[in-house]
């Protein structure tokens, strides 16, 4: 079945940069889509940023020029890159899973998900 674990969340201050990892595993890389999002506290879940097999990314309006999704070769280890970070990113972030190939933000839209990773923006 898919396991999706995350690390590399922590404390930085604004303006810093974190990056995040997500070791995925149980899946056909090529058939699915990856995605981050996050959790604030008193929030629901928000999109942030999704990339397919080939490559194609989408970002939420509030973090892009900012954060960049990819994926390595082989496609099971999707890593979010955060820089310009502001105290209103902060919150749990999540990967997610999502067996199609067609990019999508919506959380109703990711079958799997990891359990998370905590960022702090002071």
């Amino acid at each position: 079945h898919v396991q999706l674990v995350e690390s590399g969340g922590g404390s930085v201050q604004a303006g810093g940069s974190l990056r995040l990892s997500c070791a995925a595993s149980g899946y056909t890389s090529s058939t699915y889509c990856m995605g981050w999002f996050r959790r604030a506290p008193g929030k629901e879940r928000e999109g942030v940023a999704a990339t397919d097999a080939a490559g194609s990314t989408y970002y939420a309006d509030s973090v892009k020029g900012r954060f960049t999704i990819s994926q390595d070769n082989a496609g099971n280890t999707p890593s979010l890159q955060m820089n310009s970070l502001k105290p209103e990113d902060t919150a749990m972030y999540i990967c997610a899973a999502r067996p199609s190939r067609f990019l999508a933000l919506q959380s109703w839209a990711y079958a799997y998900s990891g359990q998370g990773t905590q960022v702090t923006v002071s």
